[in-house]
């Protein structure tokens, strides 16, 4: 009798403990699902700096995914104006006081060189050219009196002296008449059509972009009348930082933006010195126009290519696609499952471009646009592993 409870007692308490084993087995396997599902719900931030988001995600979320730029030289891209090329303008200013009398050409037209653009009316101008009668009937005489003597040497009736005088003086005489006719050429030159007019003539071919004069106007010396530019070629006025401008060089390609235009011009001029005024220096591209489709004083954009940053392997990445994460710059890196926030050293700025000096190959898939949301949404996974 007492072997059978003890064997009943025996068996009671095999029962009890397997049952304790059973329960505390299943209260281990609904521990290990839960933390299996815990990992499971912050799987996309489980490793360091990785956001996992399908590409509808993607899509949804506005993020735009391109390649990094590899080599080339960069660009930086601001506002310029057009100016007439200042080796192609001239100002044509009258050179003596006077009545402006006539004035041959308008606003835009077209002019030869030499051409009489405009006349004053001077006693100056009179003055001018009647020294250029007087010097003109001077030579005329002492021409004749050479000859005379000349002739009276050969047949040994007057003395050599006499033929070497009439020779000094044809030569003064000569001398005098180029003389004034220089003097009316440097007041104008042109003909004017009397004795007391002058003509302006036109020191080059091209168009009238100024013309600050009316008719009947006395003016000055020096006094503006026109202003003429050869349209064929034109100028981009520029305005760079000293840190871009030490990265610009003569023939420096620059691509010229307007409405429903595009053109190419080179760099011409880099000034050594900046602008006292807005501390910037001053550049000047040239711009072929023989087409006559740009014009003096409009606005367009220019994109300057810039030299000596980097080297042919340099890697540059737009600015949008830089995130500070844990205060250091990152580049989002498209991944199998998302993105990857990848650590880079940054170099300098040209434009809407930054140089990546390490961190990226150039190879990359990255997030050029909305990687702030990325940056957002890895900041979710980080709180997310703070609470639990």
């Amino acid at each position: 009798m007492m072997k059978t409870i003890s064997f009943t007692g025996a068996l009671s308490l095999a029962l009890f403990l397997a049952a304790c084993n059973g329960g505390a087995g299943e209260s281990a396997k609904e521990a290990h699902g839960a933390e299996a599902g815990h990992q499971e719900e912050v799987g996309g931030h489980a490793e360091e700096g990785a956001v996992t988001l399908s590409t509808e995600q993607i899509a949804a979320a506005g993020v735009q995914i391109g390649r990094p730029s590899v080599g080339g030289v960069g660009t930086i891209e601001l506002p310029a104006i057009v100016e007439g090329d200042p080796q192609a303008t001239q100002v044509v200013s009258a050179a003596i006081s006077g009545r402006v009398v006539a004035l041959t050409r308008n606003l835009g037209q077209t002019v030869g060189r030499g051409e009489t653009i405009a006349v004053i009316e001077s006693r100056e101008a009179a003055q001018l050219k009647g020294e250029v009668a007087a010097s003109r009937a001077r030579l005329t005489l002492a021409n004749a009196n050479l000859a005379r003597e000349q002739r009276l040497f050969a047949q040994r009736v007057s003395p050599e002296q006499d033929l070497v005088a009439a020779r000094t003086a044809a030569a003064e005489a000569r001398i005098a008449l180029n003389q004034a006719q220089s003097q009316v050429a440097a007041a104008g030159g042109g003909g004017g059509g009397g004795l007391n007019r002058l003509g302006i003539a036109a020191p080059l071919s091209g168009q009238v972009i100024a013309r600050p004069v009316v008719l009947g106007q006395t003016v000055a010396a020096d006094t503006e009348l026109y202003r003429l530019a050869n349209l064929a070629r034109v100028s981009l006025a520029l305005s760079l930082k000293p840190e871009d401008a030490g990265r610009v060089r003569p023939g420096n390609r620059v691509t010229v933006t307007a409405a429903g235009r595009q053109a190419e011009a080179r760099v011409s001029f880099v000034s050594p010195a900046l602008d006292p005024e807005t501390r910037l220096v001053p550049v000047i591209a040239t711009l072929d126009n023989r087409a006559g489709q740009w014009r003096v004083g409009e606005p367009v954009t220019a994109s300057i290519a810039l030299t000596g940053s980097g080297g042919d392997g340099a890697v540059r990445v737009p600015t949008t696609a830089v995130q500070m994460v844990e205060n250091k710059p990152a580049v989002f890196v498209r991944t199998a499952k998302g993105f990857q926030a990848t650590p880079v050293t940054l170099g300098g700025a040209s434009g809407d471009l930054v140089l990546v000096k390490t961190g990226l190959s150039g190879r990359e898939r990255i997030a050029t646009v909305g990687s702030f949301t990325l940056k957002a949404e890895l900041g979710k996974g980080e709180a997310t592993h703070a609470d639990h």
